[in-house]
């Protein structure tokens, strides 16, 4: 099938590399022409294990090319992918800018029957303004030309996006028409050998469902963190406590890990997208969603509380390592990331920070630029050379069996800040640190 996709980000590329990847003619447009030149000369815009080999293997396959051709990509391809980004707005809302113009490009260019799919997270009733922007261009142009828009919500993670694809547990298709429905079956056909995955649904229950898996995820996580407060008050062992009902098939041990909150792409603006779309659209309060992007909020400065009551309020003179920048292991994404807030904490405290991640530490050269309180280590345990404690933010791997002895040579004071719950407090105690996890005794 030839397949036309908007935009080179995470949803679109690694959903353009994949339909190339089981035999499809993809053709992937992007306004940005350094993205394009990127992906061009062999390279990739962004980090997400195992996508650079797939999208070369397919570029030498001839199955997957790239351009800032709009009229050459809406010709290409019958059903055309808007995967461009929906950045929150001021107010919280998702920003259609970029659906809309994606799809007047469509309706300006299209020369015969196309399948319009919003591949993109938007909300309830983005598919009407997607029909009527087609309609309006069509119009201006005197041309009856018949086209299907179709929701096709994305469940990617990122870090493991290309499996997520390659392998979905459900693919969500709202549609209204059999013609859609029939080219959108067979476009996935390939994703669904061993049984039927494939959803189908109206087009704003679609839009819905994306939503209410993000904010259902997100629940999970603040809940949990919520719990893990308690059970340090408490005296009790959230560890212990989270085993204890993940063992409950009815609640399972998904997203029950505490931590010092949520960020990246998806949860923080798609709670508030359907929080203002419930309060704008339907005139009523998500007060769940509400306590939950609450409790993310104040999660994000835990770490900040528990230096600040083991170091007191004035941090001037203190230096800081801290491990890991992504919002989550396996990408460099850093949007509404833990470490941000951290960070920003940590300087207003007056403190100086030695940063490490495996992949992100560019992109925090970007956020923070010249910031004269922070630096970046070669390796994990560089930056605890003289540090005054260490603050553990994302969960990656080659942090998880760490040699403690060095760490605790390598600090002026033995202490660990474990915003991720990695290790065993009783280990880590026995070599004479002073080691302070989310919610564990």
């Amino acid at each position: 099938m030839k397949v036309t996709v908007v935009g080179t980000g995470y949803v679109g590329l690694v959903s353009g590399t994949c339909l190339a990847e089981v035999g499809n003619d993809v053709l992937c447009l992007d306004v940005d022409p350094e993205k394009i030149r990127i992906l061009n000369e062999g390279g990739i815009p962004i980090f997400e294990p195992g996508l650079l080999d797939m999208v070369k293997r397919n570029v030498a396959a001839g199955r997957l090319r790239f351009t800032t051709d709009v009229e050459q990509a809406v010709a290409h391809g019958t059903i055309q992918f808007i995967a461009v980004g929906t950045p929150p707005d001021e107010d919280g809302s998702a920003d259609l800018q970029y659906v809309l113009a994606a799809a007047r490009n469509i309706g300006r260019h299209m020369g015969d029957y196309k399948v319009v799919v919003d591949k993109s997270t938007v909300p309830v009733g983005t598919g009407d303004k997607v029909r009527a922007a087609i309609a309006d261009e069509l119009k201006a142009r005197g041309a009856d030309i018949a086209y299907s828009v179709v929701s096709n919500p994305e469940f990617l993670k990122e870090g493991a996006a290309v499996e997520d694809f390659m392998r979905p547990d459900r693919i969500v298709v709202g549609a209204e028409d059999e013609r859609a429905i029939e080219l959108m079956r067979a476009l996935y056909a390939p994703f669904q050998r061993n049984h039927e995955r494939l959803i189908v649904m109206d087009v704003r229950s679609a839009e819905l469902t994306k939503y209410a898996a993000n904010a259902m995820l997100a629940t999970r996580i603040s809940f949990m963190n919520e719990l893990a407060n308690l059970a340090e008050r408490l005296g009790a062992d959230i560890e212990q406590v989270r085993q204890g009902i993940g063992s409950d098939p009815r609640i399972g041990y998904h997203f029950l890990y505490p931590g010092c909150g949520y960020g990246g792409s998806c949860f923080p603006k798609d709670v508030q997208a359907l929080q203002r779309t419930a309060r704008l659209d339907a005139g009523m309060e998500m007060k769940v969603l509400n306590a939950v992007e609450d409790a993310n909020d104040a999660q994000k400065h835990v770490l900040t509380a528990k230096t600040v009551k083991r170091f007191g309020n004035d941090l001037s003179g203190r230096k800081f390592a801290v491990w890991g920048l992504a919002f989550k292991p396996n990408t460099d994404d850093m949007r509404e990331a833990p470490s941000r807030y951290l960070l920003a904490d940590l300087f207003a405290a007056g403190a100086t920070v030695v940063a490490y991640d495996p992949v992100a530490m560019h992109e925090a050269r970007r956020i923070f630029g010249d910031e004269p309180r922070l630096s970046y280590a070669e390796s994990p345990m560089a930056a605890l050379e003289g540090a005054d404690a260490l603050l553990i933010v994302t969960e990656w791997k080659e942090f998880r069996s760490p040699d403690f002895e060095a760490i605790k040579a390598k600090l002026k004071q033995p202490v660990i800040f474990d915003g991720r719950n990695l290790y065993e407090p009783k280990q880590v105690r026995q070599f004479g640190i002073d080691y302070q996890a989310i919610g564990r005794q």
